[in-house]
């Protein structure tokens, strides 16, 4: 039977964590079976980069932190060894991080999250994932803006000319 000052010392890590995800933007599990050390130490440098947070936490521990924050459906997911990536800005830059990851590393595996407060399947994640960034999208719109507007200044041109020469 476990000691009481394990059992505290965990139900601390369960709240410590509870309140991370309460806070956070975006939970992910992932299936990190399979991959070097080199690679995960890579992977979790790029991680921090994006201001997230990549950490190996027990299964039951994950269960209750999501428990305590009331999110429901992914206690399938927690199976196997899991990773828990959380973060609390924007949550594109990090999902686009392990989705390329994951191109690269045939046994790592998306297996689901949270984004916003929304639980999502893997592929709902990897559809996000392929989205072009929040900048690129900007481009696009102000490319095609710039377009329209380029065509209409072409056309109030040729019409004032046709009036000059009328």
């Amino acid at each position: 039977m476990a000691s009481e000052k394990n059992i505290n010392i965990k139900k601390e890590e369960v709240s410590k964590l509870a309140e991370k995800m309460k806070n956070a933007k975006l939970i992910l599990l992932t299936d990190y079976r399979g991959i070097s050390v080199e690679d995960v130490t890579k992977l979790r440098s790029d991680i921090r980069n994006t201001n997230a947070e990549y950490k190996v936490i027990k299964n039951n521990i994950t269960k209750r932190a999501l428990a305590e924050c009331e999110i429901e459906g992914l206690d399938e997911k927690l199976e196997g060894p899991t990773a828990v990536i959380i973060c609390n800005d924007e949550y594109l830059e990090p999902t686009k991080v392990i989705y390329n990851f994951t191109k690269n590393n045939e046994f790592y595996k998306i297996k689901g999250g949270v984004i916003e407060g929304k639980v999502m399947t893997a592929e709902e994640i990897i559809t996000l994932a392929k989205l072009p960034s929040k900048e690129t999208l900007l481009s696009m719109l102000a490319g095609a803006l710039l377009g329209n507007i380029s065509k209409l200044a072409v056309a109030l041109e040729q019409v004032r000319i046709q009036k000059e020469e009328a």
